[in-house]
């Protein structure tokens, strides 16, 4: 029964007293570990999450109420959290941390229990979860493949069962992308919606936090309990008027979707045949639905010119940050690109926002959601990219890749949802997005489709792995 509760579920149970923090909890772990073959996670907190589990039923006997009161949720190791280690994936002389990232403070002021931080790649970069220090995480669909990137570990942690939903981060779609390549729904949330801090500008305005979960009614819970600023935070935004709980159970009104298979200028834009007839079979869902569908394309100008000086200069921050690091060749080469360039176009990058917004904002005039795919490719198999070279693994991150990160650059909510299976049985996502600070709209909207596609019941086909060699 455990395994295919929600977040909002396991909310809704533990409140009534129809279930423990401590059962859920025990769960968790024990599936955890009985899955560790999957490579998820990092960081389990066994100990620590039971004891703040019997704490939490504690204060449900007392009759204490909050959002996510004793549900055990996981966090991406980029995070911090206090009495933890963040190498982000990278060797090095890491120390415990000694507080928590503003949006975990959140979580456990919410009630939520962190049983562990997620598996990642270096420094977020790529759409795999694997680095040669700290292992790689495997698509539960199937084990010899990639659950994708850089919030693999997440999205596999969901789609396995072992958390009912999980924080991930996104730079330039790596909430997206493993929530595609997983069958999960992953929001990107506009830019200053979740605080980054300690991070006042995370990869200097790229990088936001949101959720991967199973339903778009978890997601919406779970982006409610992240939202916030610190008073730090570079971008900050009033909270939302409407609770993004409500936007999904919310009808959205008949709204103009435009369809567009259209990559940003200079990137690859073969689009793999399954994935195409996938969204095209979501846009005439959405056509069905009342919705007018028809095809249309954003003018991306030059948008990649916002996107290498931030990605660039944002490695080369993180690395430096981190005493002793030892990352792989490719990284390194990443954050040489940033010091020697990146940094220097920083400033260009930052003028050319508001014109890009005009630019790319124009597609609004006549739509009020565009419809894409999430990702151009499949997953590649978990160690494709073992010890490629950085411009080998840049290629083809940017062949699989291309419809994400624009939505980085721009700072606008994203949101990927399944649109069905590939021959081989690994899931296909198709992408929403929308304009300045419209998280509830394509909530809203993906909530419908939800509702006639029914993604949510959906299980990934587990085998009971229990080593590493069965997940081959």
């Amino acid at each position: 029964m455990l395994d295919g509760l929600g977040l909002a579920a396991q909310a809704e149970l533990l409140a009534l007293g129809e279930l423990s923090a401590g059962e859920l909890v025990a769960h968790s772990l024990e599936r955890i570990d009985r899955l560790r073959s999957l490579g998820a996670f990092r960081v389990v907190r066994a100990e620590a999450a039971l004891a703040e589990a019997a704490e939490a039923d504690r204060r449900l006997r007392a009759g204490e109420r909050l959002p996510l009161l004793g549900v055990p949720v996981a966090i991406k190791d980029d995070t911090d959290l206090a009495g933890e280690t963040t190498p982000f994936a990278v060797p090095g002389d890491h120390r415990p941390k000694a507080a928590d990232a503003e949006h975990v403070r959140r979580l456990r002021a919410a009630g939520a229990i962190i049983v562990g931080k997620t598996t990642t790649c270096e420094i977020g970069l790529w759409p795999f979860s694997e680095s040669p220090g700290f292992g790689a995480a495997r698509n539960p669909w199937n084990p010899a493949y990639s659950p994708g990137g850089s919030s693999g570990g997440s999205a596999a942690a969901v789609a396995a069962g072992m958390v009912a939903a999980a924080v991930g981060s996104d730079g330039a779609g790596s909430i997206r992308i493993p929530a595609a390549w997983t069958g999960l729904v992953g929001i990107k949330p506009q830019r200053g919606r979740v605080s980054g801090f300690p991070h006042r500008d995370p990869f200097h305005g790229l990088t936001v936090w949101g959720p991967l979960a199973r339903s778009v009614a978890d997601a919406a819970l779970l982006l409610d309990v992240l939202t916030g600023s610190h008073p730090e935070d570079a971008h900050r935004l009033a909270p939302p008027v409407v609770p993004f709980a409500e936007a999904a159970r919310r009808d959205p009104g008949r709204l103009r979707i435009a369809v567009s298979f259209r990559t940003a200028f200079g990137v690859p834009g073969r689009v793999d045949p399954q994935i195409r007839a996938a969204v095209e079979r979501i846009a005439r869902r959405l056509a069905d639905l009342g919705h007018k569908v028809f095809p249309a394309d954003p003018d991306y100008g030059l948008v990649g010119l916002g996107l290498i000086p931030r990605g660039t200069a944002g490695v080369a921050d993180w690395l430096e940050s981190m005493p002793g690091a030892s990352p792989e060749p490719r990284t390194e080469v990443e954050a040489r690109i940033g010091r020697l360039l990146g940094r220097r176009l920083l400033p260009l990058a930052r003028r050319m926002d508001p014109a890009l917004r005009r630019r790319v904002g124009r597609i609004f005039q006549v739509a009020d959601v565009v419809l894409t795919p999430t990702t151009a490719l499949p997953p590649p198999r978990v160690g494709a990219y073992d010890g490629a070279t950085w411009r080998r693994t840049q290629s083809a991150a940017a062949a699989a890749c291309p419809y994400a990160w624009p939505w980085n650059v721009l700072g606008w909510p994203a949101m990927s949802v399944p649109a069905g299976m590939t021959a081989e049985g690994l899931p296909i996502g198709a992408q929403l997005l929308a304009h300045d600070s419209e998280e509830a709209l394509l909530i809203s909207l993906a909530a419908q489709l939800e509702a006639v596609e029914g993604w949510h019941e959906r299980r990934a086909p587990l085998k009971e792995l229990s080593s590493p060699e069965g997940a081959q």
